[in-house]
């Protein structure tokens, strides 16, 4: 097998074109067999196959530095440039991750993970290497749901009269996660049918150029006129407009056009963008056919393209059924998603509520101050966004949400640790930063009935207000029937005499669980369902601190500015135990490894409780 010869970038340059397209279909057959049991962002890879091949088979990596956007589209890049070995350990704890990380390769530039920051962070790249005087190429390989993303489009505006060497590779697969919609969608559509004008023809120019005497002169020429007729078939050039020059479509899976076009774009001068259009799921039926539901995948059989794992009911569509249900009742209600319809679980409210849903694309900032202009309106704006993006906008909900209390639902999705995606995409920061913003209230529901009980609280509510929720389903734990909701009340769940467990969210049911351990060694421990984090329900809590005088908090969050800091400025550090994560980034792995790793599984949080306890009471003594 041709894949078996590759152990570096070094190793494709060697090939043959037939040699390449062998191995594109080697790749493609790696890449399903290792993401059919790891699970991972399948259709993105299988899209940029050949283009892979491509870039490696044309630039000198690590020399010349390739950014990629997002990043969940390198598994082939990772398996050119000597991870091979080590792809079947692809996400999991200890093993390579599923985004380019810097500490894992060298031929990795630079660490993503999130969308619309390729052409920024190449620009950096660009400008770093003109002041230090060096020659290398630098590229940016964005995709067209990316581009959406205003980052992306302040990038080019600023890459466009840079005049520095750049080289952005639009890969336009018509997709970002679900299907794109908008202005530059259809710009992109418009010139994808325009394939006549552009097919620069890179061989009629080199026939021409070969012509003796007049060759150059007529290739100027042509180019001239080519241009002018380009104007004209689509007014407004977009990207030639403001600086780029323009290349393409390319077929994105045509190997040797693509080297063509890349050979020929390195040699020139200035910011380019060479526009390829591959096919998201490309070489495999099911993805191609559904590439919203293969973009990201956990484990699934190949045969059939159908999960091992059932799809029980999460927090994601629980959420949206609840939300579709509240909206018949209030026809001022309005679903904001941004590109994320199927991920936060809107499809049933866009497929109901078709002139009350809106996707903005790729653009939370701007799905935040749209939001902040609805509620000041008088609609009740309901915006679901993972917890790692909605970092993104964390200035539209100071500025235009909270200083001026407009009633918009933020609903913080994914939010603690979501596993295996990695550092980029985990969700314990959200109730930090939320915290820190002034008029902002913040609450967790411990299981779906508590959900459903403060989204209807929350569409009633006439303030800002953030409900934050974990991936995946509810917990297994049983709870009684949950209280009426009322702002900054907590729920007593178990009374107890020798410590006070507060805690939050998911973690309420470790909390009750980690109660059900300690009851066995004869310690009994009254668990507090905070609910409310902002604000806090301080009467409650001092009330069980002064009858226990031990307080554990619980979050899945990073301690710092969290429940845990909060409880400490109401009651004496020494009192307080707290479980949380450290002030660090986490790195991928399984949830239930990654809470182990941080002694916030039940067993570790009940013997460290058990211990401080028995310290606490020695020091009595």
């Amino acid at each position: 097998m041709i894949i078996d010869k590759i152990n570096s970038p070094k190793d494709v340059k060697g090939l043959s074109l037939e040699e390449k397209e062998q191995l594109a279909v080697e790749l493609r057959n790696m890449v399903l067999e290792t993401v059919s049991k790891t699970g991972g962002h399948l259709a993105s890879n299988l899209g940029v196959v050949e283009l892979t091949i491509a870039i490696h088979s044309c630039f000198n990596m690590p020399e010349d530095k390739i950014i990629w956007d997002v990043g969940h589209q390198t598994y082939i890049h990772k398996i050119l440039t000597g991870r091979k070995e080590k792809f079947h350990t692809l996400r999991q704890m200890n093993g390579i991750a599923g985004f380019p990380r810097t500490s894992e390769s060298k031929y990795d530039s630079f660490d993503t993970g999130h969308s619309s920051t390729s052409i920024s962070v190449a620009l950096g790249f660009a400008r770093a290497r003109d002041i230090l005087k060096k020659e290398h190429k630098v590229v940016a390989i964005i995709g067209d749901g990316a581009l959406t993303g205003g980052m992306a489009l302040e990038a080019l505006n600023d890459a466009g009269i840079s005049r520095t060497n750049l080289i952005v590779i639009l890969n336009d697969n018509e997709m970002s996660i679900s299907q794109n919609t908008g202005g530059l969608s259809m710009f992109l559509s418009k010139l994808r049918t325009k394939k006549f004008y552009i097919h620069s023809n890179v061989s009629i120019r080199n026939f021409v150029e070969r012509i003796p005497i007049i060759g150059k002169k007529l290739a100027s020429f042509v180019a001239k006129v080519k241009y002018s007729i380009k104007q004209l078939i689509i007014p407004k050039m977009y990207f030639e407009n403001i600086g780029f020059r323009y290349f393409g479509p390319i077929d994105g899976h045509n190997i040797g056009e693509l080297e063509e076009i890349l050979n020929m774009t390195k040699q020139l001068n200035g910011p380019i963008l060479i526009h390829v259009i591959t096919k998201k799921g490309k070489g495999y039926k099911f993805a191609e056919e559904s590439p919203n539901k293969y973009h990201s995948i956990s484990a699934f059989d190949i045969e059939t393209g159908q999960k091992k794992a059932s799809s029980a009911m999460d927090y994601s569509k629980k959420m949206g059924e609840i939300l579709v249900e509240q909206a018949k009742i209030n026809p001022k209600i309005v679903a904001v998603t941004a590109a994320m319809e199927e991920g936060t679980g809107l499809e049933r409210f866009a497929k109901e509520f078709p002139d009350r849903f809106f996707d903005v694309e790729i653009a939370e900032q701007h799905a935040l101050g749209m939001v902040a202009g609805m509620a000041k309106e008088g609609l009740k704006p309901v915006i679901p966004i993972y917890s790692s993006f909605l970092q993104r906008g964390y200035d539209q909900m100071v500025h235009d949400i909270a200083m001026q209390e407009l009633p918009v639902v933020i609903c913080v999705d994914r939010a603690g640790i979501v596993g295996n995606d990695g550092e980029t995409h985990q969700g314990i920061l959200d109730l930090s930063y939320l915290n820190t913003i002034p008029k902002m209230n913040i609450m967790a529901p411990k299981n779906f009935e508590e959900l459903e009980l403060m989204l209807k609280f929350a569409i009633k509510f006439d303030k800002p207000i953030a409900i934050r929720y974990p991936r995946g389903s509810e917990a297994d734990y049983k709870f009684e029937k949950s209280k009426k909701i009322k702002l900054g009340k907590a729920e007593v769940l178990r009374q107890g005499k020798d410590c006070t467990i507060v805690a939050i969210g998911k973690m309420v049911s470790y909390a009750m669980q980690v109660a059900d351990i300690l009851k066995k060694k004869n310690i009994e421990a009254e668990v507090i369902n905070a609910r409310f984090l902002k604000p806090l329900d301080k009467p409650t809590i001092m009330k069980s601190f002064e009858k226990t005088e031990a307080i554990v908090t619980i979050e899945d969050n990073i301690i710092n500015c969290g429940l845990a800091d909060t409880i400490k400025k109401i009651i004496d550090c020494s009192s307080v135990l707290s479980f949380g994560y450290p002030e660090e980034f986490i790195k991928h792995g399984n949830i239930s490894e990654i809470e182990k790793k941080y002694g916030l599984d039940v067993n570790s949080i009940a013997k460290k409780v058990e211990k401080f306890l028995g310290d606490k009471n020695a020091e009595q003594k």
